[in-house]
């Protein structure tokens, strides 16, 4: 049988019950739980799921899981290249903040809404750059929020450009060389070589499809996006200026928001790499310079400080901390991969 135990019994000028310290259910293990006869509406305190639990007559059910909305700018690492090379892709980017614009044209997203029970474990991973060099351009690698992914850059080619978040450009040859494909709703296409074997396309970025080459300049880069997610407008995910071979011919510009330049034998310099952490595409290479390295994506999340706090162990993840704008808090993951919890 049931005992109510008290010190102590009064009245409430509300017409209901109140006590004036902690109100603490029974503990029972599962196992114990459930040799019990319970009916509906029973509740207890479970130790091995560390958590308070009550019967609806059929099973036992967990309380409503505390929620809360976040904003994210997810970006993918950009592409490498190679040498006679369109310009590297920038990484796809995926934004909700503040009803900016996200990448490939696409509308602001909607915010994520997640669990801050203090146990419940999201995934983080800010994707590397893609390689570059003499041969063998690698496209960039994704980065990832929990059910959020931004591909990375396609590689900017020796022939056709490679697809991922925004494409590749196409590179030097004596027949048309396409530029690769963007993601919808990431990121645009690369540009194409269709008119000189010693010029290539620039690689596409978040808000504009790589420049194609004409007879004697390589196709410049597109254009990144900005974000103020951190409080200050941010360019981010350019594509790679197209490499370009014998003079008179002429390199493309990276893209604004950190897309390389291409090189240029005529100006004495090698491809550009993508600038870190914006996942801007590498300039493509010259005749006479190898590709460069894609700068690696970035992962920013942004809420209301009143609603949460994010885990202080984020083993495996490198970010500057948590910081303020106004009332809301935000944190910049800039490399590795690991999760994260929220209370």
């Amino acid at each position: 049988m049931s005992e109510l135990k008290t010190n102590k019994i009064s009245t409430n000028d509300q017409n209901n019950v109140a006590i004036d310290n902690a109100l603490g259910l029974k503990s029972y293990t599962t196992t114990a739980r459930d040799a019990l006869t319970s009916v509906a509406g029973d509740m207890i305190y479970n130790t091995t799921e560390s958590k308070p639990q009550y019967y609806n007559g059929t099973s036992w059910e967990d309380f409503a899981t505390p929620t809360f909305s976040i904003d994210f700018l997810i970006i993918g690492g950009g592409a490498g290249t190679e040498r006679y090379s369109g310009g590297g892709g920038a990484g796809g980017y995926r934004n909700s903040y503040s009803s900016e614009t996200s990448g490939g044209g696409n509308s602001s997203e909607t915010a994520l809404t997640l669990s801050k029970d203090g146990t419940t474990t999201y995934l983080v991973t800010v994707g590397a750059g893609g390689a570059g060099g003499n041969s063998r351009a690698k496209s960039g690698n994704s980065s990832i929020f929990s059910v959020i992914q931004s591909i990375g850059g396609g590689f900017g080619g020796r022939g056709d450009g490679g697809d991922g978040g925004s494409g590749g450009g196409g590179g030097y040859s004596s027949s048309t060389k396409t530029g690769g494909s963007g993601t919808t709703n990431q990121g645009f296409a690369g540009g194409n070589n269709a008119t000189d074997n010693n010029t290539s396309g620039g690689g596409g970025g978040a808000s504009a499809v790589g420049g194609n080459s004409n007879t004697f300049t390589s196709g410049a880069g597109g254009a990144g996006l900005s974000s103020s997610i951190t409080g200050s407008a941010v360019t981010r995910a350019g594509g790679g200026g197209g490499g370009a071979g014998t003079t008179p011919d002429n390199a493309g510009a990276g893209g604004a928001g950190g897309g390389g330049n291409g090189g240029s034998r005529v100006l004495g310099v090698g491809a550009v790499a993508g600038t870190v952490n914006t996942g801007g595409g590498s300039g493509g290479g010259g005749d006479i310079y190898d590709g460069n390295s894609g700068g690696s994506g970035v992962v920013i999340l942004r809420w209301a400080t009143a609603d949460a706090t994010i885990g202080a162990t984020r083993t495996g993840l490198t970010d500057g901390g948590v910081q303020t704008d106004g009332s809301d808090s935000y944190i910049i993951f800039t490399a590795g991969t690991g999760t994260v919890t929220f209370s």
